[in-house]
């Protein structure tokens, strides 16, 4: 089967990664990819939020099947534009998308399949931001109701802050604070048959103990052995299955990846937020400690046969991946600078630990960063506090002037605490 995997981060590095060692996968493409995915996929030039184009590339490349990463291609319909080709997809609908697209859609699709959340207002002018912020109080979480790359929320104890974000934006979701630890938790589904994978826990601060901005992600690790065993059978009766039943009876069915970003709170599970696609940093822990073969899982689901698909096999390793970020992240990153080390995590670390590219890019012989999350270092271990060793003893071999990434990655976990 010949796979083509629309995006260039290191998600789309660890969707190639296992692809690239499934032995149904024939040939491998990935559009527009990066620096890194070029070892492992034939890169392709395509704007990635441009169906058309997608769909044709998938046709003159003779893809069997498509797996759009991100979210922006998924809301702009690009699934459906390679659907309408006749090629299988792995990734909703643009109607389907609107789960992440939305956070008003995602907490109406809640609401009507009676999935646990906090509570939540929609707002479109200042007198209902204020309503709002005053309802529910400090700590604010103030969410954009379209896409930010991950960087649309806010949490803080500051109301002007979270007045100025909420005003910054055309419509906010308030809700109110859920405290406990988050987990992440990804399901594959055709749309009826919903398949869970193995939690995770990432890191969205920027700095050590959770302190500074609000990131795409800095960090994550998996399995949890702090979390009850009986976490992701609660998560698929009560989260899950519901959302996929409730969207299907909608007339939008939901086949590809249902993300749940889920609080672990004192009143019990609820959700934070939905994405229709892979997350990143997690998809490298989840996928690193995955033994079945990858394609013909995401294949099923396209194809809506997904209850054909034995169980999932996973190893007992844990994983743990650190981001390595570029100067000056979140705010105005800096690009263009040397990374090296490269080869020597290659040739001193593997297999137990490698690099997986998100912003980077090839200028000669050398590869340089090209965004503000630049790669995330990825090891597997016995247990994580192995792991995370693993993962920092590579972390350190990386130069790459200005960066910055966290050092206490599943530290408190490797713990026990």
């Amino acid at each position: 089967m010949k796979v083509l995997v629309i995006g260039g981060g290191a998600r789309e590095h660890a969707l190639c990664r296992s692809l690239s060692l499934d032995p149904d996968v024939s040939a491998l493409y990935c559009a527009p990819g990066n620096a890194g995915i070029a070892e492992v996929a034939e890169l392709r030039p395509v704007d990635a939020l441009d169906g058309d184009a997608v769909a044709a590339l998938a046709t003159e490349l003779g893809a069997g099947l498509v797996v759009v990463g991100p979210e922006a291609p998924l809301v702009a319909g690009v699934g459906d534009a390679v659907r309408a080709a006749g090629i299988p997809v792995f990734g909703p609908s643009a109607e389907a998308a609107q789960l992440e697209g939305s956070k008003a859609f995602a907490k109406d699709v809640m609401a009507a399949a009676g999935v646990p959340t906090a509570r939540s207002y929609v707002c479109t002018t200042p007198e209902e931001v204020d309503a709002a912020l005053d309802a529910f109080g400090a700590p604010y979480v103030v969410k954009d109701d379209g896409l930010a790359a991950g960087k649309g929320v806010v949490v803080t104890e500051d109301r002007a802050a979270a007045r100025a974000h909420a005003l910054g934006c055309d419509r906010v979701v308030i809700e109110e604070y859920l405290d406990g630890p988050e987990v992440s938790l990804f399901a594959i589904t055709d749309g009826v048959t919903v398949v869970p994978l193995q939690p995770a826990q990432d890191f969205k601060r920027a700095l050590d103990g959770d302190e500074g901005p609000n990131t795409g992600g800095m960090g994550a690790y998996s399995p949890l052995p702090w979390a009850d065993p009986k976490l992701v059978d609660e998560v698929m009766e009560l989260v899950l299955q519901p959302t996929v039943d409730e969207l299907r009876r909608r007339g939008t069915p939901f086949s590809g990846l249902l993300y749940a970003g889920l609080a672990i709170t004192s009143r019990g599970t609820r959700v934070i937020e939905f994405n229709a696609r892979f997350g990143d940093p997690e998809t490298q822990v989840v996928l690193a400690r995955l033994r079945t073969p990858l394609a013909s899982v995401l294949l099923n689901a396209a194809n809506g046969t997904l209850d054909a698909e034995p169980a999932l096999v996973w190893r007992e390793d844990a994983a743990v991946t650190v981001v390595i970020a570029s100067h000056n992240y979140p705010e105005t990153p800096r690009t263009g600078d040397p990374i090296e080390g490269l080869a020597e995590v290659a040739a001193e670390d593997a297999p137990d630990a490698y690099v997986l590219h998100a912003g980077t890019r090839r200028e000669g012989d050398a590869v340089v960063s090209a965004g503000g999350r630049v790669l995330s270092v990825t090891a597997t271990g016995s247990d994580l506090a192995q792991a995370r060793a693993k993962a920092y003893k590579a972390v350190a071999r990386i130069r790459l002037d200005g960066s910055q990434h966290r050092t206490d990655i599943a530290a408190k976990a490797a713990e026990g605490r």
